[in-house]
């Protein structure tokens, strides 16, 4: 059951209180701020609530802006699970924050269940409803634009033929063993090829490039000749076990997933199969989309951003639109690797959408630059994107030349500050979690702290303002 109301807090608390234990400057900002938003405790709620058939019921859980909070603390120390629910359970000041007061602290796996009900819609909602909050306090007025690109990184080890083929032997057989653990009868005609798949992938990977030219066709031939026995015998298994039950309810439960993730990696297991023979028996050249990076993410894109000390990221790219006051006001996780310059329409629609009005100046690297974004940006007063390749023109060359644009680009220069901090600070910089959905929750948390550490700094330096006003 997830609890609608903050719980009740007790004389221990009250004393506590009494004796003048505050928060942090910050956070007391930011809790102040939230509770005066209960539009977004609501879509909180609602995610907590999804699936559940009867949610007033049950054993008591965290309530909506414990989870919230919980998050908000995570991203902004950068802690795992386990770090958090020590922390907040070790420190009252956290308790404060979070909402648990003198509770008991749920452990680690508490945390993950709950933040894993959170959706990336609602994330991007929480980010919304806080932008706009911003805009009705007064610290956001929208008239300076700047906009980037970067990647974040799935949790993957550097793909390659041999160590995905590699991958499908190791797991497939993991499974099988665990299988056969819960099944009432032993499982027969499954030989463990891990160890010879293991050595051809070895070998393979200790190739001088002499040896890869003579012997590479010959052991990748072993490799994916195991490969497919592995993936074979799997499915011969699933067919002889598919009328086998287990002793009871939670056998069932388990022989049903485990099957079912069996299945998934034969499939997978036939893809890499494929691509691999294509790729070095064939000598193809395989079409990025055709590709699969990772078993464990298959959702992971190949990313060339011309970048000399890593020319090859995997994970995914992330547009960033950030205002002249340090909100980031547009995020969006991208597909495949899009060129930069078709971000520049959709982010000034968006923009109008938001403020009613286009930024006095737009700036970008040169990236962006095409004829048709700067036909699209006749709204701004300022926009600063250098060209990009061809012959610079004479009203062109001027137009860079001028202290205005060369402001505007000193400007933009603070984005990759904003990027830094959200790699370093937020946690943004490669993604632990497993799905694509689970991706664009940590990015939106990121993004969400961020604005929320950002007001709540304006707001502290407004106060400041108006105590020596007075």
């Amino acid at each position: 059951m997830t609890r609608i109301a903050d719980p009740q807090i007790n004389f221990a608390d009250i004393e506590f209180l009494i004796q003048g234990i505050d928060l942090d400057p910050i956070l007391k900002r930011i809790s102040d701020f939230l509770d005066h938003q209960p539009k977004i405790m609501e879509r909180v709620r609602q995610d907590l609530q999804r699936g559940l058939k009867k949610p007033d019921t049950g054993r008591t859980a965290m309530t909506p802006a414990q989870v919230l909070r919980s998050l908000i603390l995570m991203r902004v120390k950068n802690w795992d699970y386990r770090e958090l629910s020590e922390r907040i359970a070790d420190g009252y000041t956290l308790r404060r924050f979070t909402g648990f007061y003198s509770q008991r602290v749920p452990k680690h796996d508490a945390f993950h269940r709950a933040f894993n009900k959170l959706r990336p819609q609602t994330l991007q909602a929480l980010n919304d409803l806080v932008l706009k909050a911003a805009i009705d306090l007064g610290v956001e007025d929208g008239k300076r634009l700047r906009v980037d690109t970067t990647v974040t990184e799935t949790d993957i080890h550097h793909p390659t033929d041999n160590t995905l083929l590699w991958d499908v032997v190791r797991v497939l057989t993991r499974l099988i063993g665990r299988l056969e653990k819960v099944l009432p009868n032993r499982i027969n005609n499954f030989p463990n090829r891990t160890r010879s798949a293991r050595r051809r992938m070895q070998e393979i990977q200790r190739m001088t490039a002499r040896q890869r030219h003579d012997r590479q066709q010959d052991k990748y031939r072993q490799l994916i000749g195991i490969t497919q026995q592995v993936v074979h015998n799997a499915r011969g298994i699933l067919e002889k076990t598919k009328d086998q039950c287990g002793l009871d309810l939670m056998d069932d439960l388990v022989i049903g997933e485990l099957r079912r993730k069996i299945d998934h990696y034969c499939q997978l297991g036939d893809r890499v199969i494929y691509q691999s023979w294509r790729r070095v028996l064939q000598g193809e050249q395989v079409p990025t989309d055709e590709k699969i990076y990772s078993i464990f993410e298959t959702h992971t894109d190949l990313i060339k951003r011309g970048k000399v000390q890593k020319p090859i990221e995997f994970g995914h790219k992330i547009f960033l639109a950030e205002s002249a006051r340090g909100l980031i006001t547009q995020y969006r996780v991208l597909e495949g690797n899009p060129s930069d310059h078709v971000h520049v329409t959709p982010s000034l629609k968006r923009h109008k959408e938001t403020f009613g009005f286009a930024p006095a100046w737009y700036s970008s690297d040169r990236g962006f630059f095409s004829d048709e974004n700067i036909k699209a940006c006749r709204d701004v007063k300022l926009v600063c994107i250098p060209q990009r390749g061809g012959k610079r023109t004479a009203p062109q060359q001027a137009l860079e030349k001028s202290p205005e644009f060369k402001k505007g680009q000193r400007f933009r220069a603070g984005i990759e500050g904003r990027i830094s901090v959200l790699f370093r600070g937020r946690g943004m910089k490669r993604c632990l979690a497993e799905g694509r959905d689970r991706f664009e929750v940590l990015v939106g948390a990121a993004v969400l702290t961020n604005n929320l550490m950002t007001i709540a700094h304006l707001l502290n330096q407004k106060q400041k303002r108006l105590r020596r006003a007075a």
